[in-house]
């Protein structure tokens, strides 16, 4: 006989969290696994775990009044004959029209274009909005080729071949057929209203002897002016990276789990892939050891949020970071103004990610015309441009802090770990030791 106090609350699994069990019941009523949008919601290790060792007797900090810490970064040096130079490192990662609205993507084009970096087209084609708005427009080639043809490739300034994506690396992309409007049906030859899944790899070549060959088309296409990126997403980055170089890219593109989509599994997004923490410096040590550290460039994305992110992804080998999900928040995701209509949808505002639905109050991730129009481009450009001087000047004032007058100057030396993971993942000591897991000697 059992007896249970009735002074003692119960206890609830941790294992099968009130989470687990509103899945188990949704999937045992619907038969079909759970999608959305956004990135994983786990908790993983972050550049919240490192922290920067300012400059005192040892190191000799800079003036921020009076002595510069320079912030530009040129991508594409390697082969391109016009590499792009941007004067901020933080660049917008792609989202399409299609998952996000015309006057969101004309949004980012403006806000970027003020900040002085790039925008990306994402999957679904070029739109004239965009490549209007955009002083530096990259152009995405995914394994879907939905819009793509060399007017546009021409009309780039780089070029993004996508072979993996942060949230989903070795799956295919999804836009739901409410998404699917004329517009976006007519851009990528797609049946109207029909739910649409692309490939989970590019249809003519399966390895890196024949991205070799593509990235060669893509370059005779464009008369050789065009950088060549290679977008993977964070699961074997030593690998990616080496075999992206041997295929000719001019830039790397490593997007970690807490990278966004505009939509796919559930299940996928928090079980595949490793945190960005845990990509970079494997990426870097590859592009150390064939030499080309510098000279190819390496872009990091998944979770970016702030200026001392940018400056901690920079200190550990990165030359730009790329935001998608903060940039989004930038321009009006997930507003508290809409929390009433967010409440309707059975969600609140922060926790939103059924971005597939096309019902997105903030009219951002959504083509119903009447919710599009609630996001006015001009003012969202203004508040993308606020944010991205914001967190070039934090990455700026932590650069000078460290006695550095680059944040490409920015090492792994400025860094300590507040976790065993961390410093295991970064490869920089611990806090107030000189070891890490794994280093050589120890």
């Amino acid at each position: 006989m059992s007896y249970h106090n009735p002074h003692t609350p119960p206890r609830k699994s941790a294992t099968f969290d009130d989470a687990t069990l509103a899945e188990i019941r949704r999937a045992a009523a619907t038969g079909i696994y759970d999608i959305r949008g956004a990135g994983t919601k786990r908790k993983v290790p972050h550049f919240d775990d490192l922290l920067f060792l300012g400059a005192s007797i040892s190191r000799y900090p800079l003036e921020g009044y009076r002595e510069k810490c320079d912030t530009t970064v040129v991508l594409g040096t390697r082969f391109a004959k016009k590499p792009i130079t941007l004067k901020t490192p933080i660049t917008i990662a792609g989202m399409s029209f299609g998952a996000l609205s015309g006057n969101a993507k004309e949004a980012l084009g403006r806000g970027a274009t003020i900040a002085g970096t790039s925008t990306t087209t994402g999957d679904g084609g070029m739109t004239n909005e965009e490549r209007g708005h955009s002083q530096t427009l990259v152009y995405q080639y995914l394994p879907s080729r939905y819009g793509m043809n060399p007017r546009d490739l021409r009309r780039a300034d780089a070029i993004e071949v996508v072979v993996g994506q942060g949230a989903k690396p070795g799956g295919g992309g999804m836009l739901l057929g409410q998404k699917i409007s004329d517009r976006v049906a007519n851009m990528r030859n797609l049946p109207k209203g029909i739910d649409q899944r692309s490939a989970c790899r590019h249809p003519d070549w399966t390895g890196p002897d024949d991205l070799e060959i593509k990235i060669l088309e893509l370059r005779e296409i464009t008369d050789w002016e065009k950088p060549i990126y290679i977008k993977v997403g964070g699961a074997r980055p030593y690998y990616d990276t080496a075999l992206a170089v041997k295929a000719g890219a001019d830039v790397v593109v490593l997007d970690g789990m807490q990278g966004g989509t505009a939509a796919t599994q559930d299940v996928f997004i928090e079980n595949v892939g490793m945190p960005t923490l845990a990509c970079i410096r494997p990426a870097v040590q590859a592009l150390q050891d064939l030499g080309m550290h510098r000279k190819v460039q390496l872009i990091v994305s998944g979770g970016i949020r702030s200026g001392a992110d940018v400056a901690k992804a920079m200190a550990l080998g990165a030359d730009a970071v790329a935001i998608g999900t903060a940039a989004l928040v930038a321009i009006g995701d997930n507003d508290p103004k809409w929390e009433a209509e967010y409440q309707k949808l059975g969600t609140t505002a922060g926790a939103y990610d059924d971005w597939h639905e096309g019902k997105d109050p903030a009219g951002i991730t959504t083509q119903d015309p009447e919710l599009a129009a609630r996001l006015d481009p001009i003012a969202a450009g203004r508040r993308l441009a606020n944010y991205l001087k914001v967190m070039t000047l934090e990455a700026q004032t932590i650069a000078r802090a460290c006695g550095k007058n680059h944040l490409h100057n920015l090492e792994p030396e400025d860094l300590c770990a507040l976790t065993m993971e961390a410093a295991a993942m970064a490869q920089v000591p611990l806090a107030g030791t000189s070891w890490y897991p794994g280093k050589a000697g120890f």
